[in-house]
């Protein structure tokens, strides 16, 4: 993938093979294919390449210090998964790998909110999910029977 030119104020324009010809949901018709793919740096930036390189490393370093931050929360608590596509968001600004990522998890995630409202997805779902609540309020049950409720604190044996 080419991510500019040499050429100061010059920008990338590649066609998303996948959607060409076809408008995504919910997006107006022709919003991304008008505007191009690259950087969106302002052009006194782009006019002058050791500031637009530096000006590209700014942007990669910021965009690592989120998707890295991203990660972190993944196991522990915090919008891990936002972060990270926030991250690429900011390299998206600049790279064209990053939007092209975006542009896909963006049709990916409509395509997949599209299935989940469709009326018999959603019983099914919801019917799975009785079964599952069933099933461990059984087990549950089964084991109160069984072991009883014993509270780790009210220790007999002091």
């Amino acid at each position: 993938m080419n991510t500019g030119s040499d050429e100061p104020g010059e920008v990338a324009v590649a066609a998303d093979k996948a959607g060409a010809g076809r408008p995504e949901a919910g997006q107006e018709a022709g919003q991304d294919a008008e505007r191009g793919l690259g950087s969106r740096a302002p052009e006194f930036i782009k006019a002058r390449r050791l500031l637009h390189l530096s000006w590209q490393v700014g942007v990669f370093v910021v965009g690592l210090a989120v998707v890295g931050a991203g990660i972190v929360m993944l196991p522990l608590p915090g919008p891990g998964w936002v972060v990270i596509f926030g991250g690429m968001a900011i390299w998206a600004t600049e790279f064209v790998w990053a939007q092209l990522v975006l542009r896909w998890t963006k049709r990916k995630v409509t395509e997949a909110a599209q299935r989940a409202l469709d009326p018999r997805v959603r019983r099914r779902n919801i019917t799975l999910t009785v079964i599952g609540l069933v099933i461990i309020g059984v087990l549950a049950g089964i084991y109160l029977w069984k072991f009883g409720l014993v509270m780790p604190w009210k220790i007999k044996d002091q």
